[in-house]
């Protein structure tokens, strides 16, 4: 053999693995798909997490998709005035949330200055009594399209600002805060007890730290909006769903052991009528693989109790 076969059978060897693997995956069963119709029978839902960018799409989405209630804050097209706009005009179906999230430009020099101006103008917004929360505050965010990253401490001056303003009002609060973050997110819960946190994505934990917090901490709430998706963007496991469809049942024995902990929400955004289809189809396919009891605590009853809406 001399030295041109000598570099032949490496680069023969590789194209025979390449060929292999790609017959293998030719050979796997396709993930199967959340149609993006509605189906025969909807189940009535409250969406927990809506950035409110397009006040008709969003109203036609939830027609659509039977979603009774939405909470909605923040957008890039929207603000904390226009939010309540829309909410008072459709009083019965929106739940306004006031926010100073450092993920926007215009307060994120407060955040770095620890400026308690900033926490003065979230007072005179709760003030008024026309929101029913605070949130979404995305104190720790890795970075997302058209937002750079946010790195902030969750026990921060701001924070606690939030925290302290949401004690005052009895008011919930919905939190984003990565895993990076998650040993300062349990002590800004074990400062405010009495104050109800709703944590945006349920942080993508796993399912063992998921089951580890919510043991640990009564006031946090899981909010499961991106985690029902059949593929998420960032990564394959920060959905609970196996297969694109089919929720994991480990994740469905936490759920349906303490139903009373989770929310069900979109992130609905507006900026695409597919990408936001997909979501409410997907939030539709998860609630129907729940027992019809855990079922009316996650699509509706946790949500409407934390904002004063139900019993």
């Amino acid at each position: 053999m001399d030295r041109t076969d000598r570099q032949r059978l490496p680069r023969r060897a590789r194209m025979l693995w390449l060929h292999a693997i790609l017959l293998w995956a030719a050979a796997l069963p396709a993930w199967p798909q959340i149609p993006p119709t509605p189906p025969a029978t909807l189940i009535p839902f409250a969406d927990a997490h809506v950035h409110l960018n397009d006040l008709a799409m969003q109203l036609a989405l939830m027609d659509r998709w039977g979603a009774t209630h939405a909470v909605v804050s923040w957008g890039a097209r929207s603000s904390n005035e226009s939010v309540a706009e829309a909410a008072q005009r459709h009083p019965d179906r929106l739940i306004p949330f006031a926010s100073i999230s450092p993920e926007r430009s215009i307060y994120r020099p407060a955040w770095n200055a620890d400026d308690p101006a900033l926490l003065a103008q979230l007072d005179a917004l709760l003030a008024t009594g026309l929101y029913k929360g605070i949130g979404e505050i995305s104190v720790a965010h890795f970075p997302a399209s058209g937002f750079a990253e946010t790195d902030y401490s969750p026990t921060g001056a701001i924070m606690t600002g939030i925290m302290g303003l949401a004690r005052k009002y009895r008011l919930p609060v919905m939190v984003h805060v990565e895993i990076t973050r998650m040993a300062e997110l349990q002590q800004m819960l074990e400062r405010f007890p009495d104050v109800p946190v709703i944590w945006a994505h349920g942080g993508y934990t796993p399912l063992f730290l998921a089951r580890r917090l919510l043991e640990r901490h009564p006031n946090l709430h899981y909010e499961l909006s991106a985690r029902t998706w059949p593929r998420h963007p960032r990564s394959p496991d920060y959905t609970v769903l196996r297969d694109g469809q089919n929720v994991w049942p480990e994740w469905l024995a936490l759920i349906e052991a303490q139903p009373h902990r989770f929310l069900i929400g979109t992130d609905a955004s507006h900026r695409s009528a597919d990408t936001d289809t997909m979501k409410f189809a997907s939030v539709q396919n998860f609630l129907v693989q729940l027992s019809p009891d855990s079922r009316t605590l996650v699509a509706r009853g946790n949500l409407l109790r934390l904002v004063g809406m139900g019993p």
